[in-house]
């Protein structure tokens, strides 16, 4: 007896322990235009899938309007051919892939993939009383806060969160959802410029909450396998992802929330920046050492003394200051001659002290206060007040500014403080307060800029630097970086995480201001490790305070010598990155892609970003260290390595110590891999596809893998969706180790004019010196280098017809 009562004792609590919220009671369900709704004591969910991979969450509390309104959401169309199950104490509704189990009482919600459990609400949707943390005590202000709670599996990683600098690993940590620069930040930083509602577990599924107030995401902060996401207020909305590797998983998360458009070729180039040019004339004479000097360059970034002489009291001018910059026009054409690009700083802020301010007031583009007036308040720069982005005067008059500096030849435009760095909570803006609107400004005026760019001239491709933004921000073309990193060892080290995880959320060009930013420290070594990692992630951008100049053309001749090397290099990989750029834009890929892309069952590797992959074919291992002489790098077990510079082959699985050299950072290729290069240049303006180095690193069983190489003329927008393309495709096969063929082909758009291609193939890694080589069954002369086992044959090739290329041994 005694047993038996036990036994139901263990069972009573045992189902109360697995209940989602013990006050919400099943009333009832139904499923209409494949939406399942389902009635419950305190409200109403509605459960939709998007695709095999996609579904959404609502939760409508009693007494509330279902609001369907997504900041972050684009794809339209509903799956209509999911199942729904009903059964004695569940229903399960959904597809083969990716289901929903309702149980009616206790009540609970549970998600499964292949029938196994990724997720499961514990109480789901409840308010509570509101603790704020310290650093967000003034921004975040609630008594109660809205919150959506789930149980988690013990042994989960998860990351997310937006750019921080935590470590890859971030359950443990409750975090913000309050966008806020972090200046001078080292190695760690808990809130920084750019925060997303988004948690991705090593589980590979991805939960994005669907709604951008102010808040928090408690990521297990007291360890009871507990995650919770907070809002001052919004919509109680969630979508949940899943992919069949990481990969799929991304492709999946930007389908839900878009692509990002093809940035213009000359974006992949080098950026002179600092903060900031005086002057037209030191801007002209900086461009002119770049060429003298023989350092590509394509673009120049004008910092905010464009507008003015001073850093405080003019901003909001955003108009050329004609002491200082006495022809503009002439210099953006001067410029646009010597094949480089303007690119302008611009702020939301119009202080009053600005020409511009009484311009905002008579023409009502300001947020305001609750009298109805323009709010006004102090800041760094001056007293301020910022522009209505959501009221239709605000976007039309601050597009009219862009679309006239774009019409004047500015082809990109920089975005800052797009926080917004001050941004009281009681603000008014046309869509909502401070702390509604806050974290999608950046994302809003990233998609102003955006129309700007296609209003101006639609096959233009627009470049958006900017600091700030919200989840799907990529399909607005936004460029992020960053923020003020200490010039420091310890600024560098965290780099490489901010951009990966930020490209696991599908903002694929995160980059960091190369040589770091904040502080007047010189460090000749930090300088060139920071710029050597630069050739390896997205945007190739010194920029730093004046004190110490960021341009390679202004260091000493040792440390300018190693500069230009690695930005040679940059130029070199052109073809390789700009199918990068295609394979974003196409599928979402990131450029830097973790290691545990390859081995996602490998749990070191989601604490450790000592190495990432650039694409699919380099291993990276950045210097994060000073004086630094050896590096251990684990080489992932899907493929053996050779060292890029050396051709020194490494075996997969396996760790190594490497030796480091002065003139590079560790670089290996996937063995097998074909990477695409070309000749040197001093502008990506010189590039047009048709001079290709294939350098292929043939695998230890004599073949090398398919590669796809993308081009266009580098500056339509939409250029693939047009048919303005052109995609070369290599494969090979070995009937026996003593034969290789390699076969080119190509698909061309039918708007595409293509050209023929002057080829250099360089077979890297073989075993022995081979006896002949024939093109298309016609005999070639073998140029063969013994020392480093290399052939190189070198041939035209009109992509019309296929080309074939037989090497026997």
């Amino acid at each position: 007896m005694k047993k038996s009562l036990l036994t139901i004792i263990l069972i009573f609590f045992c189902v109360i322990s697995n209940a989602q919220n013990t006050d919400r009671v099943y009333q009832d369900h139904t499923i209409e235009n494949q939406i399942l709704h389902i009635k419950v004591s305190d409200g109403d969910y509605y459960i939709l899938f998007y695709n095999q991979n996609i579904l959404e969450t609502n939760f409508v509390p009693l007494g509330e309007e279902f609001n369907t309104e997504s900041h972050a959401v684009v794809i339209k169309d509903k799956l209509n051919k999911t199942f729904i199950k009903e059964g004695v104490d569940f229903l399960d509704f959904g597809t083969d892939n990716l289901k929903v189990r309702i149980y009616y009482a206790p009540f609970k919600i549970q998600y499964l993939k292949n029938n196994k459990e990724l997720i499961a609400e514990k109480r789901g949707y409840f308010k509570s009383a509101h603790e704020p943390l310290d650093m967000v005590k003034e921004n975040i202000i609630a008594e109660k806060t809205h919150k959506i709670e789930f149980n988690i599996s013990e042994d989960e990683i998860l990351m997310g969160a937006g750019a921080r600098a935590l470590g890859m690993n971030r359950r443990g940590h409750r975090l913000p959802l309050f966008n806020r620069a972090h200046y001078g930040y080292e190695e760690y930083s808990e809130l920084m410029n750019y925060t997303m509602p988004i948690v991705i577990s090593n589980h590979q599924y991805l939960i994005h909450f669907d709604n951008p107030t102010n808040g928090y995401l408690d990521l297990d902060s007291q360890s009871n396998n507990t995650l919770i996401f907070e809002s001052v207020s919004g919509r109680q909305t969630y979508q949940i992802v899943v992919g069949n590797d990481w990969q799929g998983l991304i492709k999946n998360y930007t389908k839900l929330t878009g692509k990002q458009p093809m940035l213009p070729r000359w974006a992949l180039g080098n950026f002179a920046s600092r903060f900031g040019y005086h002057s037209q004339e030191e801007v002209m004479n900086t461009i002119q050492l770049f060429r003298e000097e023989d350092v590509p360059v394509d673009a120049v970034i004008l910092d905010l003394y464009w507008f003015g002489k001073e850093v405080l009291g003019h901003m909001g001018n955003l108009k050329f200051d004609l002491d200082s910059f006495p022809k503009p026009q002439k210099m953006i054409q001067d410029l646009d001659q010597l094949n480089t690009e303007t690119v302008l700083i611009t702020e939301p802020f119009i202080l009053t002290t600005s020409n511009r301010w009484d311009e905002a007031v008579r023409e009502d583009v300001l947020a305001k206060n609750k009298e109805g007036k323009p709010y006004t308040y102090d800041f760094f720069f001056g007293n301020t007040g910022i522009v209505d982005i959501y009221s239709d005067k605000g976007y039309n008059w601050f597009k009219h500014i862009y679309k006239g500096l774009i019409n004047m030849g500015v082809h990109g435009m920089w975005g800052d403080l797009g926080e917004p760095e001050v941004h009281p909570h009681d603000i008014i803006h046309a869509q909502g307060n401070g702390q509604e609107v806050h974290n999608i400004y950046g994302h809003d005026w990233a998609r102003l800029v955006q129309d700007a760019y296609n209003e101006s001239d639609d096959n233009l491709r627009p470049f958006i630097l900017m600091r700030a933004g919200y989840s799907g921000s990529q399909r607005y073309g936004i460029v992020p970086w960053s923020g003020d990193v200490n010039r420091t060892w310890g600024g560098l080290q965290k780099q490489p995480e901010i951009a990966l995880q930020m490209g696991l959320q599908g903002i694929g060009w995160m980059h960091s201001d190369l040589g770091g930013f904040a502080g007047d420290y010189l460090d000749e070594e930090l300088y060139e490790r920071w710029l050597q990692y630069g050739v390896f992630q997205p945007i190739f951008r010194p920029h730093a305070q004046e004190e110490v100049p960021s341009e390679p053309i202004y260091r000493s001749d040792e440390t300018k010598e190693i500069a230009k090397n690695a930005i040679e290099l940059r130029y070199k990989l052109l073809p390789y990155n700009y199918n990068l750029m295609f394979e974003n834009h196409k599928n979402g890929q990131p450029l830097m892609r973790p290691l545990f892309f390859e081995e996602p069952e490998n749990l070191f590797l989601y604490n450790d970003d000592t190495a990432y992959l650039w694409g699919d074919d380099f291993l990276v291992a950045p210097i994060k260290q000073a004086e630094q002489k050896k590096l251990e790098v684990y080489f992932p077990s899907t493929s053996n390595w050779i060292d890029f510079y050396t051709g020194v082959r490494f075996k997969g699985g396996k760790t190594y110590s490497i030796d480091l050299k002065e003139d590079y950072i560790p670089t290996f290729v996937r063995s097998g891999a074909i990477i695409p290069m070309t000749k040197p240049m001093q502008s990506t303006r010189e590039y047009d596809g048709t001079e290709l180095i294939l350098n292929c690193y043939v695998d230890e069983h004599g073949r090398l893998n398919p590669t796809n190489i993308y081009n266009d003329d580098g500056v339509t927008r939409l250029a693939f969706e047009k048919e303005a393309y052109e995609l070369l495709n290599i494969e090979s096969n070995a009937t026996d180790r003593n034969n290789l063929i390699v076969q080119l082909s190509a698909k061309t758009g039918s708007n595409y004019a293509t050209q023929v291609k002057h080829i250099a193939l360089v077979l890297h890694n073989l075993k022995k010196e081979p006896k002949s080589v024939k093109i298309d069954d016609r005999k070639y002369n073998i140029d063969w280098t013994g020392n480093s086992k290399m052939l190189k044959v070198i041939f035209d090739w009109d992509t019309a017809n296929h080309k074939t290329i037989e090497v026997d041994f």
